[in-house]
């Protein structure tokens, strides 16, 4: 991939108790980085709350509730992401057999008995005291892993330049399992991000350019194909629909996308205030404190709020991109490239169904959104991205 260097790894040059000797992990931590993500926590916190705390019906009662769980939740992603970076991105890359398999098994679960329906997906498991688990999240990172593993290494032995031909079809028989099961659930919106990872992965490999036009092709074939015969269900023909023609049924299928771009546009330059939306306070937008939390940024805090986000988003992915450019080996450049595609494509697509100009694909909005399973997952991420920082070869 053009603008990334990729060099053969000497192990014996980089071990984790040289790293330690020389240097301390703290300093060598990519701050602009992690500050970013925690400031976006934060900020989906206040939304979160704003939008929950007078939704009785959701709440209990209890104008805390989902601000509390929300902060716990992203309290423990970056516990996740502190220990990821404890053991280190290669440490992982010997256990992704083993993490890519339990991924495959908990998304084939929710076919079995133990899944559950929210909003016409049929992705998740129901767990004990009410929490929820969305496998499809964690499919994101094992297929990333599984893929820089399998294209990588034997370029990083040094015994090819590029991944040859057989090398990507097993890494994209990879991808494939995981993402025709959760096709079937059906989650089309993971779908799409896990197709958008695969490209930003086979770009990144240095992989043949056929390989990705092929991807495409294929990808546009066969959403002619499910559409032509019939295999969409009607809640995703519906937003299709209501994307194409936003006024076709305004209090229908089309009432999500019309109330959050009233939202938005009416907070104006300096928005509302927080708590002052009426769009967020009278439980006009539905789903606002997940897939639809940028309408409570537009209006209480308006186009200045919002743009702090997407300036943040940018901060995220541009460090993300410096750690994929500096690192000398191709695992870390593929897994930082992987995580890159899924952060950028998945916030431009929130954020763009929330403006109406992406359909409505039920995705969270890194780090903001309401929900255990994605927040856990970015932070995950997030570790890795810092562990392929920490753990850069050291000249002698």
């Amino acid at each position: 991939m053009a603008g990334f260097s990729v060099q053969r790894y000497a192990p014996e040059r980089t071990t984790w108790g040289r790293l330690m000797a020389r240097d301390s992990v703290v300093r060598r931590l990519d701050w602009p980085l992690l500050g970013s993500a925690i400031a976006l926590s934060f900020i989906g916190s206040l939304l979160v709350w704003s939008a929950t705390r007078g939704r009785d019906s959701l709440t209990h009662g209890d104008p805390y509730y989902f601000l509390f769980r929300h902060a716990l939740n992203t309290g423990i992603g970056i516990a996740l992401m502190i220990g990821t970076i404890w053991l280190g991105h290669r440490t992982l890359r010997g256990a992704v057999p083993v993490l890519y398999g339990l991924s495959v098994l908990l998304v084939m679960a929710v076919l079995t008995p133990l899944g559950a329906t929210v909003n016409g997906a049929h992705a998740w498991i129901l767990l004990p005291g009410g929490f929820s688990l969305q496998p499809s999240e964690f499919t994101k990172i094992t297929i990333i892993l599984g893929m820089a593993m399998l294209l990588a290494a034997r370029v990083d032995a040094g015994d090819q330049v590029h991944p040859d031909h057989r090398t990507v079809a097993k890494a994209l028989a990879l991808a494939s399992l995981p993402m025709l099961v959760v096709m079937g659930m059906p989650d089309l919106g993971s779908v799409m991000v896990m197709v958008v990872i695969v490209l930003g992965v086979l770009l990144a490999s240095g992989a043949s350019n056929r390989w990705v036009f092929g991807i495409l092709g294929a990808g546009v074939a066969g959403a002619v194909a499910i559409w032509q015969l019939g295999l969409l269900d009607d809640y995703q023909i519906a937003r299709f629909a209501a994307f194409a023609n936003p006024a076709l049924d305004p209090a229908g299928v089309g009432y999500n996308t019309n109330q959050a771009r009233i939202a938005i546009g009416s907070g104006g330059l300096h928005g509302t205030g927080l708590f002052q939306g009426t769009q967020t306070t009278g439980q006009f937008v539905p789903e606002q404190q997940t897939d639809f939390v940028f309408t409570v940024a537009g209006e209480e805090l308006g186009f200045l709020g919002a743009g702090l986000i997407l300036v943040l988003l940018g901060v995220v992915l541009w460090r993300a991109c410096r750690i994929a450019r500096e690192t000398t080996e191709l695992y870390g450049t593929v897994v930082a490239a992987g995580i890159i595609a899924w952060f950028a494509f998945q916030s431009f697509e929130n954020i763009g169904m929330t403006l109406g100009i992406m359909p409505v694909a039920g995705l969270p909005l890194p780090f903001v959104s309401y929900g255990g399973s994605s927040m856990f997952a970015v932070w995950v991420a997030i570790g890795l991205l810092q562990s392929i920082r920490v753990q850069r070869p050291i000249t002698a």
